[in-house]
């Protein structure tokens, strides 16, 4: 029986395509508009994993999913990074010089965005998806209209590429996080990353205090994330990335830490994904 995997986006996406990266291609895709339906779906048994894009190499993290983790009942069980390439897609037919809008994520339109300023004939219109733009122009024949999205997209719906790979840099990845149901998780081998959420007291030295114990269990930390807490702006929730060979070790390093926060938070346990080779840039 295939799986279910909830993903941000449509087919053809990028979010597709990192599922079928990680999953492989007997996977039933559970479409969703946003990234908080994501959530409500995996919590509501309507899938059986959730895949959300957490970072991306060029235009940063997305804050947002940051507190969607804190605030539903889910687990990270894993990650995967992909190479992000942009193109531009249009009909059939039409060429550069016919193009005065273009349709995708606000995220793609940063990540194109050297690209558009070369452009400024082009009036960018922002949508929820990279696919879904392009889906959008096939299915309804829009002339004067181009996406930007992924080879996918074009070789899906129909539609040909004006210019290839228009993102900023070629070192374009993004990470997603694979998520799951807290208590679902089955694990095959010890981990060796985990994401956390702590709060500390507001007082000098407080977020030194935590950094301390990590290196003192000799943990890299990888990432490291704040966001202001909603209805307290001068107080902070930090997110971080830690990496470790030791997994005792870890959870000495957490024992000690939830000694000196006034919150912790495991967002999940799991293994470490590959990141991408490094690429030239254009």
């Amino acid at each position: 029986m295939n799986k279910k995997i909830a993903i941000q986006g449509t087919e053809a996406s990028f979010h597709d395509m990192a599922a079928r990266e990680y999953f492989g291609s007997a996977i039933d895709l559970v479409e969703c508009r946003t990234f908080r339906q994501q959530c409500r779906e995996l919590v509501a048994d309507g899938s059986d994993y959730a895949l959300m894009a957490i970072e991306n190499s060029l235009v940063g993290s997305i804050l947002p999913n940051y507190g969607l983790l804190e605030e539903f009942p889910i687990e990270i069980a894993g990650e995967v990074y992909i190479r992000i390439q942009q193109h531009l897609l249009a009909l059939p037919g039409q060429r550069l010089a016919d193009i005065a809008s273009v349709r995708s994520h606000p995220i793609a339109l940063q990540q194109c965005s050297e690209f558009l300023e070369s452009q400024p004939q082009i009036h960018s219109i922002e949508s929820h998806d990279t696919a879904a733009s392009a889906k959008e122009i096939a299915a309804n024949q829009l002339q004067g209209i181009a996406a930007i999205a992924g080879r996918l997209a074009a070789e899906r719906f129909g539609l040909v590429i004006l210019a290839e790979s228009i993102e900023n840099n070629r070192a374009n990845y993004t990470r997603f996080l694979i998520l799951e149901k807290e208590n679902d998780k089955q694990v095959a081998k010890l981990p060796n990353k985990a994401s956390l959420t702590f709060h500390v007291r507001d007082r000098i030295g407080a977020l030194a205090e935590v950094l301390n114990i990590f290196i003192t269990y000799s943990l890299n930390l990888g990432l490291i994330q704040s966001t202001p807490m909603l209805g307290r702006p001068e107080e902070y929730a930090f997110h971080v990335d830690i990496n470790f060979q030791n997994y005792t070790d870890f959870l000495a390093a957490l024992k000690q830490v939830g000694k000196v926060t006034t919150k912790l938070k495991i967002l999940g346990k799991y293994q470490a994904g590959a990141k991408p080779g490094s690429y030239n840039k254009k």
